[in-house]
């Protein structure tokens, strides 16, 4: 221990040596080894410390020890611990320690708004999903009687930042909660739910299937969400239970709150709306904040048509080529840390996925930020590209204007919509009818059991038994009587209802007309239950089969269309009972399962709405269709895109200006500048390059930002003439735009040598 060290631990880590103990340590681990660790990790979250620890090992040549893993865990708590301080020192001499601060500024592209920007018709696009990969064992007790009692160590310690929601906040949302979250609240006007046909299939969020399998977890995964850039703006535990609906509104609850308007995709958008819309106290919220859940590309397709056309992002207006699917992404990395923290307390699992979450958001989602918006741009002018192609489809289909393509769309949801429901043929006549079927049948079998035998007088051996046989009979009569008079009241009520003075009889004219309509009626609705299906099969096969769906997609789609195909299976043998009835031909799987177009679908022709000669029920028409919307969420995109690169492009020039006065001022943050500074000047190099590309429309100058806090303060002020005030001004501004020419300049001319160079 050197002079001046008040502790043996402080005196060690000053010197890059972190202890695995903090009284008489004996054994340090240096700060160089654990660094090296840490950032493996992040690239590579399944490197765990034990494996780490075997790795030390066998470069030292020494056997490994149990314990040497153990005391490698101590030094590197200690050592993310003294930099979880760190960065919050920094935070607070920068002046960002204050709530929310990282979720307000968590991506430059959505939130770093610019003065005089145009108005986006959806302001900030987020997706959010659960996953249960990061969960978490209960370490109990061993018992013979069932689980035993926890015997995890209490700690109280919480993970620095607020990437996470608090536990307390989300059970706040959940069902028995409902009452208190009520208190003081003044109810607004109800939703009207929109009917779809879909939402009530979504069930992911109910626990009774999945609520055995969780009981060996403490926590089941997590709950995350993201910027359409990848950033992640909140993340909450799913603590011993599934998906549940708690989750989502904890997490939207804060996101309006905080952030305002915005859209969330989700794979159970459908049913989420009508969630979100119907709860007392998130319902009224959403709705002031202008909130829209919508359906992700990858998951739509699973969902039926009539859904599609109110919640797919391909025909919701001010999306955007957005797919709205970048959980799945950011999962599909986030996987591999479940084996590190499968074991672990609940405290260093939330450390570890901080730290992960940390690490992704600068290392992956602000490093390929500027890569990102370029590749969004380039596929939107890509398919801007393919109008003179639509534009021919619609001379060779004779399709007048655009416009047809959105009354095209209406027409599509107003006839799937009829075919979810039964159309208004039911008469009174037909129910008098159904009524007096039921009465004949029942006065048949009241005639029955009133000619039914009571048993003779028998010996006293068969008394017991005879006297049971006689009170069933007696009941049977009862119930007969009694379900005999219910009947005829009903009849009687039609009569008077109908004005009928003498009752119909099997054979009269109105009698069969009723009879005929009521078997034309059922099969109506099996012919429209099984069509209703098909139709959706048969728009997902298409767009499985289309050009440019990618392998995944197919087989999600797929998938969903097995699931699908038993319920199809169920509705034609409801119609194949009942087509007897109308002289029709029953239909067998294999016809239904090669059907591929509308026009193929012979039957239809029968149907109460006949749908084959719409224009989009054409594969021509609806591939020009498709094309349209595809088209007209391009001409969204670029806007969008234009915005969103000046935002960056802002911000970081506003950046490095507020780090190097911070770094004046208070002469630390140094390293952070720098880090930053390597990405800087690439997003700048990427963003110089685009501005080349033929069908660039935005603008690479910054602009103002509508937050201050990064800008300079006003110098004072001193007296001057105002003529020579204006003139200085003047040459400011002239100054200004001449040097970011000239930085933009020297990019260019670069970035040409690094071509002509490797030419």
């Amino acid at each position: 221990m050197v002079a001046g060290d008040e502790f043996v631990a402080a005196g060690l880590v000053s010197r890059g040596l972190f202890p695995c103990s903090s009284n008489s340590p004996n054994v340090v681990v240096t700060t160089r080894t654990l660094e090296v660790f840490r950032a493996a990790h992040l690239r590579a979250p399944r490197l765990t410390i034990q494996s780490f620890t075997r790795t030390l090992c066998d470069l030292h040549g020494v056997p490994f020890r149990p314990y040497l893993a153990t005391q490698f865990s101590v030094a590197f708590d200690v050592f993310l611990d003294a930099l979880a301080r760190v960065k919050h020192g920094v935070l607070v001499a920068l002046e960002r320690d204050t709530p929310n601060w990282r979720l307000e500024n968590a991506c430059p592209a959505c939130l770093y708004k610019l003065e005089g920007e145009a108005e986006l018709e959806l302001p900030l696009l987020t997706t959010m999903d659960g996953n249960n990969s990061l969960k978490r064992f209960q370490k109990l007790e061993r018992s013979t009687h069932g689980p035993g009692p926890s015997k995890e160590r209490k700690d109280t310690r919480q993970v620095p930042g607020d990437y996470y929601l608090l536990r307390e906040e989300v059970d706040r949302w959940g069902k028995d909660q409902l009452e208190e979250l009520m208190k003081g609240f003044v109810p607004v006007e109800d939703y009207e739910e929109e009917k779809d046909g879909c939402s009530e299939r979504w069930q992911n969020m109910k626990e009774a299937v999945t609520g055995k399998a969780w009981a060996m977890y403490e926590e089941t995964g997590i709950f995350l969400s993201l910027c359409r850039h990848g950033f992640v703006l909140l993340v909450a535990d799913m603590v011993r239970s599934g998906e549940l609906a708690k989750y989502g509104y904890a997490v939207v609850n804060h996101l309006i709150n905080v952030l305002g308007e915005l859209a969330a995709g989700y794979d159970i958008g459908c049913k989420f709306r009508d969630m979100v819309n119907k709860h007392p106290v998130l319902g009224p919220q959403v709705r002031a904040h202008k909130f829209r859940s919508l359906v992700g590309a990858f998951h739509g397709h699973g969902h039926c048509r009539l859904c599609q056309l109110s919640n797919l992002a391909t025909y919701v207006k001010g999306v955007g080529l957005e797919d709205l699917e970048y959980c799945e992404t950011f999962f599909s990395k986030s996987n591999a840390l479940a084996a590190s923290t499968r074991h672990a307390t609940r405290f260093h699992r939330q450390q570890a996925i901080v730290n992960y979450l940390e690490h992704s958001d600068t290392f992956e989602a602000y490093a390929s930020l500027s890569a990102l918006l370029i590749r969004k741009y380039k596929r939107a002018l890509e398919v801007k590209a393919t109008e003179p192609a639509l534009e021919e489809t619609m001379r060779q289909l004779n399709i007048e204007s655009k416009d047809d393509f959105a009354g095209w769309l209406a027409t599509e949801m107003a006839a799937l919509k009829n075919l979810l429901w039964e159309p208004i043929v039911e008469t009174m006549q037909m129910e008098y009818y159904q009524r007096l079927v039921a009465l004949a049948d029942v006065e048949e079998r009241l005639a029955i059991i009133m000619n039914a035998e009571v048993p003779a007088e028998a010996g006293d051996e068969d008394y017991h038994v005879a006297a049971r046989r006689t009170r069933r009979i007696e009941t049977q009569r009862r119930h007969a009587l009694e379900l005999r008079d219910k009947t005829l009241r009903a009849v009687q009520d039609l009569e008077d209802r109908l004005d009928i003075s003498v009752r119909w009889v099997p054979g009269s004219e109105p009698y069969e007309v009723a009879r005929v309509g009521v078997v034309k009626r059922r099969y109506q609705r099996a012919l429209d239950k099984l069509q209703a299906l098909v139709i959706s099969r048969m728009f997902e096969l298409t767009k499985m089969n289309m050009s440019g769906t990618g392998y995944k997609l197919r087989k999600h789609i797929a998938k969903a269309l097995q699931a699908r195909s038993r319920a199809v299976k169920t509705a034609l043998k409801n119609y194949n009972d009942v087509a007897p009835m109308m002289d029709a031909d029953p239909l067998t799987w294999e016809e239904v399962v090669e059907f591929t177009f509308l026009s193929q679908f012979d039957i239809l022709r029968d149907g109460q709405n006949d749908i084959r000669m719409y224009p989009w029920a054409k594969p021509s028409g609806r591939v020009a269709m498709d094309q349209y919307f595809k088209i007209e969420r391009a001409n969204e995109e670029i806007p969008r895109l234009n915005i969103e690169i000046r935002r960056v492009i802002t911000h970081v020039r506003d950046e490095e200006a507020f780090l190097r006065r911070a770094e004046v001022s208070v002469r630390e943050g140094h390293g952070e500048a720098l880090a930053h500074q390597v990405y800087n000047d690439e997003h700048i190099r990427r963003f110089t390059a685009l501005g080349k590309v033929p069908g660039f429309t935005g603008c690479l100058l910054p602009g103002v930002a509508v937050n201050k806090a990064r800008l300079a303060p006003p110098a004072p002020q001193t007296v001057i003439d105002e003529e020579q005030r204006g003139e200085e001004e003047e040459e400011e501004e002239e100054q200004g735009e001449q040097d970011l020419v000239d930085q933009f300049t020297v990019l260019t001319i670069a970035q040409d040598s690094e071509v002509d160079s490797g030419e």
